[in-house]
């Protein structure tokens, strides 16, 4: 599969819209991004229409991934905003669409936005993952490590709280080869 990657895109209304349906297909398919399925797009814009303001008024940065014009990927680097972590960004809202799964597609998102990353100057990148999905070895195969664990943070359903697991990617240091 051919992907284009595009850093700070601008952030038209089609786009917009283009970004919640990948959200929304995502969290319906079982995508760990911030709800459990079933979510409409009126739901998930309660929380993209503020993260997008993040990027259109910084100082959060977007990166998209395409195969040929459809969207089909997205992370967010978003700053801590918090004057003693200049040097790294949480990777949040990271997603791949369902069909394009399985293809290598989340990989190529992962190892374009560490580059990224060094390329901004950055120390480390740091992600969330939500515990009982398998997640975390995804992003250990990248060279992430758990670094932590939030135990029960996630309640995803009446009785049913996961850890969120914390990873940390260092950037400075040797890195798997791409």
């Amino acid at each position: 599969m051919s992907l284009r990657f595009v850093l700070d895109p601008e952030l038209t209304p089609d786009l917009r819209a283009r970004i919640v349906a990948l959200w929304v297909d995502v969290t319906n398919a079982g995508g760990a991004v911030g709800f459990v399925a079933p979510v409409t797009a009126d739901e998930v814009r309660t929380i993209a229409d503020p993260t997008l303001a993040g990027i259109a008024e910084g100082p959060d940065r977007l990166l998209l991934g395409y195969h040929d014009d459809r969207l089909v990927a997205m992370a967010i680097f978003t700053d801590p905003r918090f004057h003693l972590k200049p040097h790294l960004r949480v990777l949040t809202r990271v997603m791949v669409h369902p069909d394009a799964q399985g293809r290598g597609v989340g990989e190529a998102l992962m190892r374009t936005a560490a580059q990224v990353g060094r390329d901004l100057g950055l120390a480390a990148l740091h992600v969330t993952v939500r515990d009982g999905l398998g997640l975390d070895r995804f992003y250990q195969r990248l060279g992430y490590r758990e670094v932590g664990r939030w135990p029960g943070a996630i309640r995803v359903a009446p009785d049913d709280d996961r850890d969120e697991i914390l990873m940390w990617l260092s950037l400075t240091e040797d890195q798997p080869p791409n």
